[in-house]
């Protein structure tokens, strides 16, 4: 079974990805015309409540890599697979936030969470066993997603076609190399 049939399978993984995950797998259509820059295929099959969405990038299935776009004109690739993708919502639900990717940066965000969702580290549990998914540490998780964020190249820069025009990076205060 793939990993997208599995969610759809698991009422309560539906429920923590859509919140506080903010992955849902029926809003997959871009409001806007994109395209890569290296032309490859770009395949919208998820999105969030601010009008983001995430593509799977190139041929194949959810082993793809997976590039996030939000409505303001943002991209970065964020994971490569969907199982990667699943660890990242599932471990660090406020990841749109980070800066730094840093453990205390993620602690200090998952403490405004925790004010409202004192069980959030039991639905995380339930949702990764549901999908057959081990969580690694949240360092492991934060410092996978910096590599992947900082170490894509032009294969996975979005361009706004009418215009011709790349998106801007969504992570803009992350330094490279």
């Amino acid at each position: 079974m793939s990993l997208i049939s599995s969610i759809r399978s698991h009422d309560d993984v539906v429920a923590f990805l859509s919140w506080p995950g903010d992955f849902d797998l029926d809003r997959g259509d871009h409001l806007e015309e994109v395209h890569l820059a290296s032309g490859a295929v770009l395949e919208g099959f998820a999105g969030d409540g601010a009008g983001g969405t995430f593509f799977f990038c190139g041929e194949g299935g959810e082993e793809r890599p997976v590039l996030y776009a939000d409505s303001e004109g943002g991209a970065a690739l964020v994971a490569i697979g969907l199982p990667e993708l699943l660890r990242l919502l599932l471990t660090a639900p406020w990841w749109h936030s980070f800066q730094d990717f840093t453990v205390e940066e993620s602690r200090e965000l998952a403490a405004v969470y925790l004010e409202d969702m004192p069980d959030l580290a039991a639905r995380q549990e339930r949702a990764a066993a549901a999908l057959g998914l081990e969580l690694p540490g949240e360092a492991v998780v934060l410092a996978r997603l910096r590599e992947v964020v900082t170490g894509a190249g032009e294969d996975y820069v979005l361009i706004f076609t009418p215009e011709g025009e790349p998106y801007e990076p969504l992570f803009t205060d992350v330094r490279h190399g």
